[in-house]
């Protein structure tokens, strides 16, 4: 077979695939980011508001757990940079409670995942939990691994 028998793309086909990865990958972004509800209502769990802070030596993180029974409250690192955090409500929460009347649905759950932005000793976290409010915290490694491929 010659070189002349392979079917040549045109210019525009290139940038018509471009344009369609750009459209995927902004709409993995949109649905990641923004558009994201906060609650799941098939497994009855509200993901908790939290924060993230990165001080010199550590990172501390702030998870927002109201009528959360302590003795089930569960944070279990998920790889190097990702933590899990679940808790068993003292009382199912309804979307009423909030005055929405538009939604329809029961909660009794926490549940999220916090990436670390900052590599950290996810065997020397520290946890407290007081008053509603669960704080996490994790020494920083000041050494770094560069992935070799």
């Amino acid at each position: 077979m010659s070189d002349y028998s392979r079917r040549r793309r045109s210019i525009f086909d290139i940038i018509d695939e471009y344009f369609e990865n750009l459209e995927a990958w902004a709409e993995r972004v949109r649905e990641t980011i923004m558009e994201r509800p906060s609650w799941n209502c098939r497994t009855c769990t509200m993901e908790p508001l939290r924060d993230i802070m990165v001080t010199a030596d550590e990172v501390i993180v702030t998870v927002d757990l109201p009528y959360t029974e302590q003795n089930t409250i569960e944070v279990k690192p998920i790889g190097k940079d990702t933590i899990e955090i679940s808790a068993k409500m003292r009382r199912k929460i309804s979307f009423d409670d909030f005055g929405i009347t538009h939604h329809k649905g029961e909660f009794q759950r926490f549940h999220c995942q916090t990436r670390i932005p900052v590599p950290v000793y996810m065997d020397r976290m520290e946890i407290r939990f007081k008053r509603g409010i669960l704080e996490i915290r994790l020494p920083r490694k000041h050494e770094y691994e560069i992935p070799i491929e």
